[in-house]
């Protein structure tokens, strides 16, 4: 698994951690979002590093998932 940010490949180093997290979609949207069943946000922390270099230091980052599109969006990194 490798998260592309900033134009560099980070390669996950640890077992990534997956949670829901209950969304107020009220406070962005006036409606509920067509075509979803839940309002639940899926939210992914993985610890990854530069390329292959073993001597990068793991940098932690939280990744949530786009409910309609798959995508990705990077919502914090911390070192």
């Amino acid at each position: 698994m490798a998260v592309e940010r900033e134009g560099r490949n980070w390669l996950v180093g640890a077992e990534p951690v997956r949670w829901f997290e209950r969304v107020n979609w009220w406070e962005q949207q006036q409606r509920m979002p067509k075509g979803l069943g839940r309002v639940d946000v899926e939210v992914w922390q993985v610890q990854a590093r530069v390329g292959r270099n073993v001597r990068s230091e793991l940098t932690t980052m939280e990744l949530l998932r786009d409910q309609l599109g798959g995508g990705w969006k990077l919502r914090s990194v911390a070192s």
